[in-house]
């Protein structure tokens, strides 16, 4: 036995960090953690799956390899736990081959989604390589079998399970792939996500484009808003997968952490009164006002820079965690563009899967006009976020803050629109079928121009309207359940989300689903 025990110890030690250490000192030299010490970084403990495993050779170019030539394949693979719940987690090793995956990886990989989706734990992947290996893929046979249902399994595992893909390194291809399918997608700078990379781009395209250019931290997070969140290194991005599972259950049979209530100080909710000007025409610091309606210190934005006229994140009310949905009205005076509509509506549909109430701070002029907007598809894109907020089963809170105007009031759930267990309004709420300046100069256009002074006749009609527009007047038709003050909304929403805390349950046709707008 003890001959036996040395062997093994041996050769997982030949496999481990300890044993490679040029390995480790290469990737150390990029300032980068190794794939193992990314998941003993995340987990309190870890289990690992497949450790001694071996290539799989197919091909002339790969017969020869054994498991010295390529480590564990590359991919380490297992169970651990973060915060006291077991996760199913996989890390590309990109001293192994460039962390390409080959056909045993693969099958780890396969092995750890399996055990997600049969006992409901998270996925994390941590990304650090090229995608498939292309020395193992010039093989029709095992290639003819496409993914070998990878990518079936994660259609199985989303909304069952939170999903995480961490781009740590390269990204582009399979990598990529498995990010389409999840639900939060860091990226560390100087990491990349994108179908293809530079080469395979000049190679089809004759464009000559940098890593970056094609698919840097910057470009995917705040133009195509394919990544969530960029980190300044490993350590910071792990700290922000492990901060964006905390607000989510195990998976979709389970409850939402708690934590202590925070609720926020005096101050920061007597702030909320000074932080609407008193010209409506003027932004504000939307982050101001979910610091004073949510417990202190929980927000945890998950687009920073996609889309930034809508905001989006966790927080916690009364220590539960909610999901965020705001219009900012610093960026494009938070009118609703296609982005933003297609952001928010993923969003809510993430945070109802996993039984989070939302909570929508509404100040929308409409939605984006012009031909620019219609190009980016709008007039469908802006459907999605109704769409999602209607199929809710979750609590939904609406609360106009200033302007609720049009089509941009539905799309966020303002009075009826929506099923909400609470609708009201700030007494600064103007609500509408359009902004009145430009609602009194279709009506009265001509009217205006005829009078002796058009600026003071415009003005007296626009005076005149308001009274039909304002906070007031939206309920008194019970459209809107109340005009609350600022300082009050926290115990509002508070006591509203802890009295509706069963899921909706509601008759529909029989069908199979909804189909979702484009």
């Amino acid at each position: 036995m003890a001959d036996l025990l040395e062997e093994l110890r041996e050769a997982k030690r030949a496999v481990a960090d300890e044993g490679r250490p040029d390995a480790v000192e290469s990737q150390h030299a990029q300032d980068k953690l190794t794939a193992r010490e990314r998941v003993e970084y995340l987990c309190e403990s870890f289990d690992e799956i497949g450790q001694l495993a071996a290539p799989a050779p197919t091909t002339p170019e790969t017969a020869d390899w054994d498991r010295e030539d390529a480590p564990a394949d590359g991919v380490v693979a297992g169970v651990g736990d973060i915060e006291g719940r077991p996760v199913a987690i996989a890390a590309t090793d990109f001293t192994v081959k460039g962390g390409s995956i080959g056909h045993t990886g693969g099958e780890k990989l396969k092995r750890v989604m399996e055990l997600a989706l049969e006992r409901g734990f998270p996925t994390v992947l941590l990304h650090d390589g090229g995608g498939h290996r292309i020395q193992e893929g010039l093989d029709a046979r095992p290639t003819a079998q496409g993914d070998g249902g990878i990518f079936r399994l994660q259609t199985k595992l989303s909304g069952w399970v939170p999903i995480v893909s961490a781009m740590m390194g390269p990204g582009f291809a399979a990598p990529t792939n498995f990010s389409a399918m999840a639900d939060f997608v860091p990226m560390v700078e100087g990491s990349t996500l994108g179908v293809a990379g530079p080469s395979l781009v000049k190679a089809a395209l004759g464009v000559d484009l940098s890593k970056e250019e094609l698919g840097g931290a910057g470009f995917q997070t705040a133009e195509t808003g394919m990544a969530d969140r960029a980190y300044e290194d490993d350590e910071a991005c792990l700290d922000g997968v492990r901060e964006f599972l905390s607000y989510l259950p195990r998976n979709a049979r389970r409850d939402p952490p708690s934590a202590d209530a925070r609720p926020p100080a005096e101050a920061t909710r007597e702030r909320l009164l000074e932080v609407m000007p008193a010209d409506p025409k003027k932004g504000y610091d939307i982050y101001a006002i979910v610091e004073g309606v949510t417990d202190e210190e929980t927000f945890f934005e998950t687009k920073p820079e996609f889309a930034r006229n809508v905001v989006t994140g966790f927080a916690r009310i009364d220590g539960r965690p909610v999901g965020i949905v705001a219009n900012n009205p610093r960026v494009m005076a938070g009118t609703i563009d296609a982005d933003a509509s297609t952001a928010a509506a993923r969003f809510v549909s993430l945070c109802d899967a996993f039984g989070l109430p939302i909570v929508a701070l509404e100040d929308v002029p409409g939605i984006l006009p012009g031909p620019d907007s219609e190009r980016d598809g709008v007039a469908r894109a802006a459907g999605k976020l109704p769409f999602e907020l209607n199929r809710a089963t979750v609590p939904v809170v609406n609360l106009v803050l200033r302007r609720g105007y049009g089509f941009g009031h539905v799309a966020m759930g303002g009075g009826e629109s929506v099923q909400n267990v609470l609708t009201a309004v700030w007494p600064t709420a103007e609500v509408a079928a359009m902004g009145i300046g430009g609602a009194v100069d279709v009506v009265h256009g001509r009217e205006i121009e005829a009078a002796d002074d058009p600026d003071a006749k415009r003005q007296e009609l626009v005076e005149f309207y308001k009274d039909r527009t304002d906070a007031i007047r939206s309920v008194e038709g019970v459209g809107m359940d109340a005009v609350i003050e600022p300082t009050e909304t926290y115990g509002w929403v508070k006591r509203a989300l802890n009295r509706y805390d069963e899921p909706r349950e509601e008759e529909w046709p029989p069908k199979k689903h909804a189909i979702n707008p484009w």
